[in-house]
């Protein structure tokens, strides 16, 4: 599923080497957390979080079969790691 998410996270970021992701993994849920530069920030959770709402609805729906359910969480580089 983190395959999934970096695909969809990269077509919208400009600094793709700047992206850092942590999956923690909790009984049956998984927490990814995606740490952006700044100024990608808007692109990728876009206006009213559009993107990243269409991204949440993506991954769960892709991981139905798995059994899981998926938490994405969408931060600036630097606060609140």
């Amino acid at each position: 599923m983190l395959e999934l998410v970096k695909y969809v996270v990269e077509q919208f970021a400009e600094h793709k080497d700047a992206i850092e992701y942590r999956v923690e993994e909790k009984d049956r849920a998984v927490e990814i957390t995606v740490f952006l530069d700044e100024s990608d920030m808007g692109k990728v959770i876009g206006k009213q979080g559009k993107i990243a709402k269409a991204l949440r609805t993506i991954v769960r729906n892709a991981s139905s079969k798995e059994g899981l359910k998926y938490n994405i969480e969408i931060k600036e580089k630097g606060k609140a790691e």
